[in-house]
């Protein structure tokens, strides 16, 4: 049995012996079908002996769509549907799970389950680094936060980019507070916002851009929060600065522990990345890995 075709198949071949019936229930509570609609389903399929899905979709009343969103649920693979959540589409991973640029971030997030966050408790934070600006580096950090919520683990996505912060577009929040007036002593951690749609999924934006980045990262009150927060989760993600432009994604690193660096095919300077890889060694913190960005 080959793992890729297990992996490939059509959702509606991968359903649970005797699922039709919880299938039923959430395409009801979704308010995708009636009860007079499920009845004329399993009605149908009586007669044809055909699974829930494609009774339903021979009577005009589901499509692959709405199939697959309800699988997602039962299996607790969330995502969302266009429409459905201010989330923007650039989080490919809400939206087309299944998609080749998603199946790429998958296979990254599998080495960094391998190489980083594995059994040991300490390893629970994670700065995404990129030597400049327009490298992907938000867009990974997005993508990835969605995809560790989506394998079980509860994750939270901080925007440690004080400066140029964009973690709050993406996912459609009220960025008016956050990590900035956190660290100041004027919020807590009850700035973290959940991610409606998506379980398990918690991010804390910059908040307002504050005169001051470096030296509030730089209090110790980053180290306690970090700290506090992975006694609750177990993922931390962390989006920084352009690590070529001030030190903060240093000092982010320092925090963290350890640093997957982002490089953008034809775009990212060698000799930036080496710097950047540099700076890491010199925070004594671990390089996990880099990622060549081609979205």
């Amino acid at each position: 049995m080959r793992l890729t075709n297990l992996v490939n198949e059509p959702p509606e071949r991968t359903e649970a012996k005797g699922g039709d019936r919880l299938i039923g229930r959430l395409l009801v509570s979704s308010g995708k079908l009636s009860m007079q609609d499920v009845g004329r389903i399993v009605e149908l399929q009586r007669e044809t002996r055909v699974r829930f899905g494609e009774a339903g979709k021979t009577l005009g009343l589901l499509t692959d769509a709405d199939i697959e969103q309800a699988l997602s649920r039962q299996f607790e693979f969330a995502y969302l549907r266009a429409g459905q959540s201010k989330v923007s589409r650039h989080v490919i991973a809400a939206y087309e799970p299944f998609s080749p640029e998603v199946e790429s971030l998958r296979t990254l997030r599998s080495q960094l389950l391998l190489r980083w966050f594995d059994d040991d408790a300490v390893r629970k934070t994670l700065a995404i680094l990129s030597a400049a600006r327009h490298e992907g580096r938000s867009y990974i950090a997005a993508n990835l936060a969605v995809m560790f919520s989506q394998a079980g683990r509860s994750t939270l996505l901080i925007d440690a980019d004080l400066r140029n912060p964009c973690q709050h577009q993406l996912f459609g929040l009220d960025g008016r507070a956050g990590l900035a007036e956190v660290l100041s002593g004027r919020a807590g951690p009850e700035t973290l916002q959940r991610i409606e749609g998506l379980s398990d999924l918690s991010v804390l934006p910059a908040g307002t851009r504050p005169p001051n980045p470096q030296e509030l990262l730089a209090r110790p009150a980053f180290a306690q929060l970090l700290q506090q927060l992975s006694s609750h989760v177990d993922i931390i993600l962390l989006d920084s600065p352009a690590a070529t432009e001030t030190a903060d994604a240093q000092i982010i690193t320092v925090r963290s522990g350890a640093a997957l660096i982002v490089v953008r095919r034809n775009a990212t300077r060698t000799w930036r990345v080496q710097g950047v890889s540099h700076n890491v060694a010199l925070a004594k913190a671990t390089i996990v890995g880099a990622v060549l960005n081609d979205f």
